[in-house]
């Protein structure tokens, strides 16, 4: 059934990462959901959403850094702590105990969208690291590799709200991403085995890979309130959502 679908997971590879290589978000949570549909489990499709996301987010990075909107400063805490999340999440995940969280993290996805429009509308100063990377990043890959997504929503999301440079935060994000996501795909593939997902992996990178230049160009030319104001519209409507799907 899979592989009859070969080619609209490929277009939905593409556009995904379009959105999340331009707002640090969005990429994991809508390549999961259609998964969902071809009738995966949760588990495999977070683990195939994962393993494409290893490619995607190497070349989204690279795009990044070259664009200069890559600050090393929060990558490096961010990195380590979302690597030991992610892997505890996808443990935790390969035993079908993550749902019961998806709608604490919904809730805290459509406060925190309000918390970033409030903000676009104010002046901000320049580039600075953020407080608290080390708890964010562990939260961040822990609920990521539970809901198959997340990652952008709660870290990109909470890094564009510290009045903060925006470009700078969303490829900051992306570029700990890499490592997060490597992670748990090889947690996920230890529990799951590589064959259940391979295909859906395959397709979702020869979608994603040829995005993420675009993506970085999109960002480092977006002006900062607009950006600001596409983040947290998507972040709400992401949360918003979650807890409809969870009542």
């Amino acid at each position: 059934m899979i592989e009859e679908a070969f080619w609209q997971i490929v277009a939905v590879g593409f556009a995904a990462q379009i959105v999340d290589g331009a707002l640090g978000m969005a990429y994991g949570l809508t390549s999961t959901s259609l998964l969902l549909t071809f009738g995966y489990s949760p588990a495999a499709a977070s683990a195939a959403v994962h393993l494409a996301e290893t490619a995607t987010t190497a070349v989204s990075a690279g795009s990044h850094h070259v664009a200069r909107n890559v600050d090393w400063r929060i990558v490096r805490p961010l990195a380590i702590a979302g690597v030991l999340g992610g892997v505890a999440g996808a443990s935790l995940l390969a035993t079908d105990a993550g749902e019961m969280l998806r709608p604490v993290v919904s809730a805290y996805l459509a406060i925190m969208g309000g918390v970033i429009l409030w903000k676009a509308f104010r002046n901000m100063p320049g580039i600075r690291p953020p407080s608290g990377l080390l708890p964010l990043g562990g939260i961040g890959g822990f609920l990521d590799a539970i809901g198959g997504g997340g990652w952008g929503p709660i870290v990109s999301g909470t890094l564009v709200a510290s009045s903060s440079s925006a470009r700078h935060m969303i490829g900051s994000a992306i570029a700990a991403e890499f490592f997060v996501t490597t992670a748990i795909a090889i947690t996920l593939a230890g529990h799951l085995g590589w064959k259940e997902f391979g295909v859906a992996a395959l397709a979702l990178v020869v979608g994603g890979v040829p995005a993420a230049p675009f993506a970085a160009l999109i960002v480092r030319v977006a002006p900062r309130r607009a950006l600001m104001i596409a983040v947290g519209l998507l972040i709400v409507f992401l949360g918003l959502y979650g807890l409809w799907q969870a009542s």
